[in-house]
């Protein structure tokens, strides 16, 4: 390709997205990845393929939409119990049915709780929803137009609220949070701690932070990282305003982008490719301009006062040993502050544990839903987990 206007600015395009995709993974610019020796049509076809491979993402239930208190239309799907519900060895009703409400994480969608949401179908009350400006809720109304704002911890707090409003208005609650999922739940807990005390009875709190996440590396030389964060914001802006540009950028790095995905998302190598591209899919979905709303949320997040809204309950705090987004030291702090959490540190495993260890993330949900009298003690793993 030539130097001219044109070249220079496809390249810079690309490179913004092959950034934004580190970003999306959760990690900064500057990965050197090995150059793939197959075609790049080769490669192409084997993502089609993929895309049609198995059964993520076609889970769906009852839908609803929740309104955030700025209107922004925020989506949920609902997986009701089944009518016979939950009965003791007497055959009596174990008592109100609990809502186990998963909150998922930055550029992913509720369907990154695939394998769970299988293995409780029909057995638990669950509601699933999508974070503003991710999977099918709406782009935040608060950061669109002249006025726009970007996206706070805080905010997504009492977006989860109003979606408790709306889809378990009454009733005992276990809250479920992966990743930034996991700081909303705690943000919900420092706004609304009558709410935590009079209807949350456990808490799972899955490969996620309570803050200092300035202290995180990526893997990469930290001084590094701290030069990228400090210009960050500013190219994030800069680029979701040519967003049309960014996506197209995104799309002509693929391969890079798929092999910053598998790097950022898992840490095995025996994750089921299809998998990987699932994940990779909710994340290129998420648009730029909504990376950039959400990016500064992050350097202000420290919710480390919050968590002791949580001392009194079942609390599961779970973590993938190998996990490069927010490391296992994050969990192993939430839990030091918890001492009567759960603490499960899953091995071989990356920031995506719940798809690439579901096996051991569902059967951890399960003894604290057993704990917080949401399942018989003796449910065990069920279906769905494979």
């Amino acid at each position: 390709m030539g130097e001219g206007t044109g070249g220079s600015g496809w390249r810079r395009a690309g490179f913004a997205g092959a950034a934004i995709g580190v970003l999306a993974a959760g990690a900064a610019a500057g990965v050197a990845i090995e150059r793939l020796t197959v075609g790049r049509s080769v490669r192409q076809k084997a993502r089609l393929a993929l895309d049609a491979t198995g059964p993520y993402g076609t889970l769906r239930g009852t839908a609803g939409r929740a309104l955030a208190d700025d209107g922004t239309a925020l989506a949920y799907e609902l997986d009701e119990v089944d009518e016979t519900g939950e009965t003791d060895e007497t055959g009596e009703s174990t008592g109100p049915v609990v809502t186990v409400i998963f909150c998922h994480g930055f550029c992913l969608a509720q369907d990154s709780w695939h394998y769970q949401r299988a293995a409780l179908r029909g057995r638990v009350r669950t509601v699933f929803w999508d974070q503003r400006g991710h999977g099918r809720s709406a782009r935040g109304a608060s950061q669109t137009g002249a006025d726009g704002v970007p996206v706070t911890i805080d905010r997504l707090g009492r977006d989860l609220r109003a979606v408790i409003d709306a889809a378990a208005p009454e009733g005992p609650l276990v809250l479920v949070g992966h990743s930034m999922g996991g700081m909303t739940v705690m943000a919900l807990a420092e706004r609304y701690p009558e709410l935590i005390r009079d209807r949350v009875v456990g808490v799972a709190l899955v490969g996620t932070s309570a803050g200092r996440l300035e202290e995180v590396s990526y893997g990469l030389p930290l001084a590094g990282v701290n030069a990228v964060r400090r210009v960050l914001p500013g190219v994030l802006r800069a680029l979701g305003s040519q967003a049309e540009l960014v996506e197209k950028g995104r799309r002509a790095t693929a391969d890079l982008f798929a092999g910053l995905v598998k790097k950022y998302s898992f840490a095995s190598e025996d994750v089921d490719p299809a998998v990987v591209r699932f994940a990779e899919r909710m994340i290129e979905a998420t648009p730029v301009d909504v990376v950039a709303e959400f990016y500064p949320a992050f350097a202000a997040h420290d919710k480390r006062l919050a968590l002791a809204g949580f001392r009194d309950l079942p609390v599961l705090a779970l973590a993938g040993d190998q996990d490069l987004v927010t490391p296992a030291s994050h969990t192993e702090a939430i839990a030091a502050e918890l001492p009567g959490a759960e603490l499960v540190v899953v091995p071989d495993a990356g920031h995506l544990v719940m798809l690439e260890r579901p096996e051991a993330v569902t059967g951890a949900l399960l003894d604290l839903l057993a704990r917080a009298g949401a399942v018989p003690a003796d449910s065990g793993e069920g279906p769905g987990n494979g």
